[in-house]
């Protein structure tokens, strides 16, 4: 039985990897930092399935502890600071977890089975910012514009120094927009799908938003998970673009949304500065060719289909957390 190790267990993208390493045999460890408001809500289901650990990327001595506790075969770097619009606030605690976080995890890592650990790094689109090339592949020049994506871009190249330097198995995959009903609602797709379940069961009268004319390569979480795993099983290491090459603007994002729901969007979206970035990322749109013909991956999940299933799932999450005075017309 093969042991993996997950930082960021808790999130989006942890929850639907322990999932799948679950389904094919895999004893699953998962690194959680303490707090006193501790939220399993996405993996809550896998209570008694899966091993979680104290620890914090902030803290080298806790990493190297927990790597000792599960003796993995794989570990995969999903922890970090990962709303954009946050970076900017709290840049020097972004560049702490999500560019130096990867380092401990790998120094922990060489210090301890450099030849056995088979290691993986999230990186991120938002590493291209202001794109140099279109569409981005693995080559592409990276400009990053956030705080955030300059963090991503150490723990990116700090990855590839690492597997370069000490002959370590570290891979990047570098993600594109991911999302699903697990997503964060700070982030704007859940806060599209959200904002137009509100409205649609009468418990919102509006949603306000910034930059329509962003454009994003949006994908299906549970199929990029499928894709780290896919990394980690080459003969050799390599990076990878994990994208769906086709790009929609946020003004297509809120058009499908609302559709989804029987309702015309322009009624409802007001427009609001405070949600522009200082520094604004305008277009991004990936190629997979790469990744399918190397790993043989390719998403299967459209992105009509994604916005469906997550406008479904809050519509349905809403209608049963309303208490019988706040039940929703016509439910």
């Amino acid at each position: 039985m093969k042991r993996a190790l997950i930082t960021g267990i808790t999130g989006q993208d942890g929850s639907y990897l322990a999932e799948l390493l679950l389904e094919k045999g895999y004893e699953v460890h998962g690194i959680v930092r303490r707090s006193s408001t501790e939220s399993f809500e996405r993996i809550g289901h896998l209570t008694g399935k899966i091993h979680l650990h104290q620890a914090d990327l902030l803290d080298q001595l806790s990493i190297i502890d927990v790597i000792k506790a599960s003796n993995p075969d794989e570990v995969y770097n999903l922890a970090a600071q990962s709303f954009v619009p946050t970076s900017w606030k709290q840049p020097v605690l972004t560049g702490e977890f999500t560019a130096m976080g990867v380092t401990r995890v790998l120094e922990a890592i060489r210090l301890l089975g450099p030849d056995k650990i088979r290691f993986y790094q999230a990186s991120s689109s938002e590493m291209y910012g202001k794109v140099q090339a279109v569409p981005q592949t693995e080559s592409t020049p990276f400009y990053p514009r956030s705080p955030y994506g300059v963090a991503k871009l150490y723990g990116h190249w700090i990855t590839i120094n690492y597997r370069e330097s000490y002959n370590m198995y570290c891979v990047s995959g570098i993600l594109f927009n991911h999302e699903s009903p697990r997503r964060g609602r700070e982030f704007v797709t859940r806060k599209v799908t959200d904002g137009v379940a509100r409205i649609k069961l009468g418990l919102s009268k509006e949603l306000r938003l910034g930059n329509l004319d962003s454009k994003r390569d949006w994908g299906f979480a549970g199929d990029y998970v499928r894709a780290m795993w896919l990394m980690l099983q080459q003969d050799t290491p390599d990076d990878y673009v994990i994208a769906t090459g086709e790009t929609y603007t946020v003004e297509s994002l809120v058009e499908h949304a609302f559709s989804a729901a029987g309702l015309d969007w322009k009624k409802y979206v007001v427009i609001d500065p405070a949600f522009v970035r200082p520094a604004e990322v305008d277009l991004l749109i990936g190629s997979p060719e790469k990744a399918l013909k190397q790993l043989g991956w390719k998403p299967d999940v459209t992105f009509p289909q994604l916005v469906k299933m997550m406008v479904d799932a809050d519509m349905e999450r809403l209608t049963k957390s309303a208490t019988p005075d706040q039940q929703p017309r016509g439910i």
